[in-house]
């Protein structure tokens, strides 16, 4: 597969700012109140269309089977909703650490289907493609709609917010954390009081996952004891990574000098809207675009 410069898609990590577990539905998924908010750090993502229908992974994570692949499944719900007679080849450079709470796999399946709802041609509006990426996870729509977001229910209904600049400090410790296990640990708090996006604007960043990784996870709890001599350390998603936020590049790269070395370290600055909004809006020179159509 030759790639070029144009080839390539951008599919961004995100931060959980604040996590709140307030119910459950009759299916056992949890009822969830949070913030997504986008960075400036990702994978990238380039597709090469076949007109045979093949679908095919030839570059990407090979610690995970092409079948249960987020990219691939995506790739394959497109093609089977649509009808397209479309298949291409997908190329993928990794960045996001996996198991961190970082969003890689759906931010990667949601760059996956607003992609090729372009190169295949099929038509469909942002709205639609939410509908399909929510099939493959809770976090996918949020990629799509592409706006650092108040998310409600499973993480599907979303507010878009705008908040002050800020530069993330984010510490992955050496360990993969289950989102499975969290969620199924007895000492989760699942019935917390619900809050409001005044609340969070006003400083209310509880994580309600974060007592129980602490507890199940001795390097998480070890990497916020350390950034937490510098700023506030908070959890993103159900982790493993951690992060604390800055002001200033200044400050925040004076404190990525000082990580120890047995942490992956990256500095990330807070973006309201996703780099994958702006690939859209090149592909077709209208900025106003939403990532559907």
């Amino acid at each position: 597969m030759h790639i070029t410069d144009n080839d390539w898609w951008p599919a961004p990590a995100k931060l959980n700012l604040m996590l709140r577990i307030v119910g459950r539905r009759p299916d056992g998924y949890h009822l969830l109140q949070t913030v997504f908010r986008f960075v400036d750090y990702g994978d990238r993502i380039a597709f090469r269309v076949r007109p045979d229908g093949v679908i095919r992974r030839v570059q990407g994570n090979e610690t995970v089977a092409e079948s249960a692949d987020l990219m691939v499944r995506a790739a394959r719900l497109l093609q089977q909703e649509s009808g397209t007679s479309g298949g291409v080849e997908i190329a993928l450079v990794k960045k996001i650490p996996m198991g961190g709470g970082l969003g890689g796999g759906s931010s990667d399946a949601a760059t996956v289907l607003v992609a090729l709802n372009r190169l295949w041609e099929v038509g469909y509006p942002a709205g639609k493609l939410a509908q399909l990426g929510l099939r493959l996870g809770a976090d996918v729509p949020v990629f799509i709609h592409g706006q650092s977001a108040w998310a409600e229910g499973v993480g599907e209904e979303l507010t878009p917010l705008r908040m002050p600049a800020a530069w993330y400090l984010v510490l992955v410790p050496p360990c993969h954390v289950s989102t499975a296990d969290v969620f199924s640990d007895p000492q989760l708090t699942r019935n917390a009081p619900q809050t409001t996006i005044r609340d969070f604007l006003a400083g209310s960043q509880v994580n309600d996952c974060l007592p129980v990784v602490l507890k199940r996870y001795p390097e998480v709890a070890t990497a916020v004891g350390w950034l937490n001599r510098f700023a506030p350390a908070r959890l993103t998603g159900t982790g493993g990574a951690v992060f604390a936020e800055f002001a200033g590049e200044t400050e925040a790269r004076r404190v990525l000098r000082q990580v120890p070395g047995l942490y992956t370290a990256f500095l990330a600055r807070g973006l309201d809207s996703s780099p994958l909004l702006e690939r859209v809006a090149g592909w077709n020179g209208n900025p106003e675009t939403s990532p559907g159509g």
